[in-house]
């Protein structure tokens, strides 16, 4: 395992992300409310570059006739298809794939993505 120094929590705050490139790899890192996760850039669907796509939001279980929106910042939509991920679980909404995901350190203030080679 390796340790790859990102950039500094207070230049990712809640709601930012950032695009990096690691051991030949592109990683998302976001900021989902306080809580920093790391993503690689592949949509397990149809490999595009998930971490371009939309952060937002989802419905959830309600009521017939009503629609109830939640999860605000947490779900990742591929640009290509609108797939929607959990960025703190890597799980897809509606399909049994995930995310692959690496493992994030804070230091002193300071983010750090765990690779393996």
């Amino acid at each position: 395992m390796s340790l790859y120094q990102i950039t500094s929590l207070n230049e990712l705050p809640p709601g930012a992300r950032k695009l990096v490139t690691v051991a030949g790899k592109t990683i998302g890192v976001f900021n989902v409310n306080g809580q920093v996760v790391a993503v690689q850039n592949i949509c397990p669907h149809e490999l595009a570059p998930i971490c371009v796509g939309r952060v937002d939001g989802t419905t959830l279980e309600s009521q017939p006739g009503q629609m109830v929106w939640g999860r605000d910042g947490e779900i990742l939509a591929c640009p290509w298809h609108g797939w929607e991920f959990d960025l703190l679980t890597g799980q897809c909404l509606t399909d049994r794939r995930r995310l692959r995901q690496f493992e994030v350190k804070i230091v002193d203030e300071i983010i750090f993505i765990a690779v393996y080679s």
